[in-house]
């Protein structure tokens, strides 16, 4: 499955590059305030004020996925929740449970805005698993994800590519899509060099309307 960096991590690396200064640099002398700079501190202080801020509308939580379905490749199968493992990097289903595929609990919930990701093995020593073949999936496929009220969401296939694990598009894949609601199916494909796949299947799909 995919080494690919959460978010988190991301930030974090960006956190730091940000932060780095040579260690012998010169600190400018202190300036007066200037309009932008006062007009900073007035936005900061408009920041603190919406951390406040509470609805007096009532919003329901999108509900829980509870399973996938995917006519085309003839999956059906029921949804783990998925978060990090201790390295920080995404979780990957247990092998023992090959056959059923994982939802990434810690990204957004499929309906909601943004790159809900589901991930599955694509086989294991006991042959094919859940997302075995994911790899035929094509612009136009359907798939159905369930949630725990019931309801149903469907997606549309946009496309489906193959990529090397060390060239994982983090940010296609995890990154939010603002305000569309997004897909991502992933499991391992390509060359196997006796332990491990080289590359990851990645399938895009956007919500249907």
């Amino acid at each position: 499955m995919t080494r690919g960096r959460p978010l988190a991590a991301v930030a974090a690396v960006l956190v730091l590059l940000v932060g780095c200064a040579p260690a012998g640099a010169r600190r400018a002398d202190p300036s007066p305030p200037t309009t932008s700079m006062v007009a900073a501190h007035q936005a900061a202080g408009g920041v603190e004020a919406a951390r406040g801020f509470r609805s007096a509308r009532g919003y329901a939580a999108t509900p829980l996925p509870v399973r996938i379905e995917i006519p085309r490749i003839g999956v059906s199968s029921t949804l783990d929740r998925l978060g990090r493992a201790p390295n920080g990097t995404v979780q990957t289903p247990p092998l023992r449970r090959a056959g059923v595929a994982g939802w990434y609990a810690l990204g957004p919930r499929p309906g909601d805005p943004g790159s809900a990701v589901i991930l599955g093995h694509v086989d294991s020593k006991r042959g094919p698993a859940v997302f075995y073949r994911l790899r035929e999936l094509r612009r136009g496929d359907q798939i159905t994800v369930a949630r725990a009220d019931g309801s149903t969401v469907r997606f549309v296939v946009q496309r489906t590519e193959q990529t090397l694990k060390r060239q994982f598009p983090t940010d296609d894949v995890y990154y939010p899509t603002l305000t569309t609601p997004g897909l991502r199916l992933v499991t391992c494909g390509g060359e196997f060099d006796g332990r491990h796949y080289r590359s990851n299947i990645i399938v895009y799909a956007a919500i249907r309307t």
